[in-house]
């Protein structure tokens, strides 16, 4: 689903109009981004956790060249998966 049909599955869902759901889609993703940047968490109970990650740095082989590089220290956005919806993607319980 790209974030097209989610946008109109929303307006659908929530009697929203589906401008009205682009801008909470929109805000949402803002928002994420935002506390993500400054190295906040995102928790949503139940669906899960935003956070960044700091991947060390490491010393790795180019395969083109079998040369060995040094890539950088660097945070990267994460996401995991709270209980309910690992149980849903499971189908251990209906989506209402």
């Amino acid at each position: 689903m790209n974030k097209g049909e989610f946008v109109n599955k929303l307006s659908a869902k929530s009697g929203l109009t589906r401008k009205q759901s682009r801008l909470a889609v929109d805000a949402f993703v803002e928002l994420v981004a935002q506390a993500l940047s400054k190295k906040e968490d995102v928790l949503l109970t139940g669906f899960g956790k935003f956070e960044a990650r700091v991947r060390k740095a490491s010393k790795r082989i180019n395969p083109q060249t079998q040369k060995r590089i040094s890539v950088p220290a660097k945070t990267v956005p994460a996401f995991k998966a709270g209980k309910n919806l690992k149980e849903i993607v499971a189908k251990k319980v209906r989506v209402k």
